[in-house]
């Protein structure tokens, strides 16, 4: 099937609006997730389901992380993936893990390129807003730590939460994600995952500027991509990464450049000193969350198919990115044991050579836009 023919089944799906989205496929057993659905929660005008997890040991004032899965994902799956309920034992704070409906998209992925969803005050976007001020409330969070992240079709979910309600979320995290408003339809959401065309800075930061009656602060945000990531082109983290240095008012040059766990991390700060923007790049890595898994004795998280072992734990670097690591730790197998109160762990680090292999070979090709959109339409059942 050529480029073309591709383009063209596509365009004969506007009934099917999970076909498009080839974004973080993969859904794992709910095994011990400590998530509890929450059935009434508000009008719930996009039809989502409610998981929280609330340790039995809150810090005061919690902080609460919103998390988003990918498509055909579950959000007890992506919580053992990701590790997320493992940190919010550790420091104390309160989980939140909406959940797509198959018969809202049939591949369970969230709808972040459907007009109704991803504005302000309707659909899907205003159902995750009703469950945050849910949590907050049940559970005494403090407002000004309140957190966002997910990973593809819920990283480019995250984009539109931090557009449409930037007073809600002091900081979030987009993984393998797109930039906010890039798609208002099936066929420009595709373009996006693809192509990722290049827009002038002020037309992103516009984008979100008219999501909201917001006029600042903005939140801070992360940004990770896999180099090699097949499904949703890399270039979408420089356009996320331009969206917000625009609405931070911050220069393209990154003011610091370096590696962290091997990988290279570039940095932008306001006249604090207080970091704004970051943005990974897990050179060599192909779609998903990167984690660190083997040789860690204390990991967070479980490798699978879209859950890949870098040997870089980004839910940790999340979690510190949001400043929920700066306390000590609420809970550990070994507090539990000895009823001390153990010293701050070590961040998690995985073996240098392991890391600089997954580098990026010189001279890598660019992505061959046929054959990825052939790789997702087989992925997704679609073509065989």
């Amino acid at each position: 099937m050529s480029l073309a023919d591709n383009i063209e089944f596509f365009r004969n799906l506007p009934k099917m609006p999970g076909a498009m989205n080839g974004l973080g496929r993969t859904q794992l057993p709910a095994g011990d997730s400590p998530l509890d659905e929450v059935t009434e929660f508000g009008s719930n005008p996009g039809d989502l389901k409610m998981f929280v997890y609330a340790p039995e040991r809150l810090a005061p004032k919690p902080a609460l992380v919103v998390v988003l899965h990918g498509c055909t994902q579950t959000a007890a799956g992506y919580d053992i993936g990701s590790g997320w309920s493992k940190l919010a034992q550790r420091y104390g704070f309160v989980l939140l893990m909406p959940e797509q409906k198959r018969a809202n998209n049939s591949n369970t992925c969230f709808n972040w390129f459907t007009p109704e969803d991803i504005a302000r005050g309707s659909g899907e976007a205003l159902s995750i807003r009703q469950m945050v001020e849910h949590a907050a409330i049940a559970h005494g969070v403090d407002p000004a730590r309140i957190y966002i992240t997910g990973l593809s079709a819920g990283g480019a979910m995250t984009s539109v939460m931090l557009a449409t309600y930037p007073e809600v979320f002091a900081a979030g995290a987009i993984i393998a994600g797109l930039p906010y408003g890039v798609a208002q339809s099936m066929q420009e959401a595709l373009a996006g995952m693809y192509r990722a065309p290049t827009r002038s800075a002020q037309e992103l930061g516009d984008l979100v500027r008219k999501a909201s009656p917001h006029q600042g602060p903005w939140p801070r945000v992360s940004v990770w991509h896999g180099a090699a990531d097949r499904t949703v082109n890399p270039a979408n983290a420089g356009e996320i990464v331009k969206q917000w240095l625009d609405l931070h008012g911050l220069p393209d040059a990154p003011m610091s450049a370096g590696d962290v766990d091997g990988y290279p991390r570039d940095v932008w700060w306001n006249g604090d000193g207080e970091t704004m923007v970051e943005s990974y790049t897990i050179t060599g890595m192909a779609h998903g969350t990167p984690l660190a898994i083997e040789g860690q004795e204390d990991a967070y998280g479980a490798a699978t198919k879209f859950m890949l072992d870098a040997g870089i734990a980004s839910s940790w670097h999340i979690a510190k990115f949001f400043g929920l690591t700066k306390q000590a730790p609420i809970y550990t197998a070994a507090l539990e044991e000895s009823g001390t109160r153990p010293s701050r762990p070590q961040q998690p680090r995985a073996d240098q050579d392991r890391r600089n292999a997954r580098r990026d070979p010189p001279g890598r090709r660019a992505l061959d836009v046929s054959g990825t959109i052939t790789r997702a339409l087989k992925a997704t059942g679609l073509i065989k």
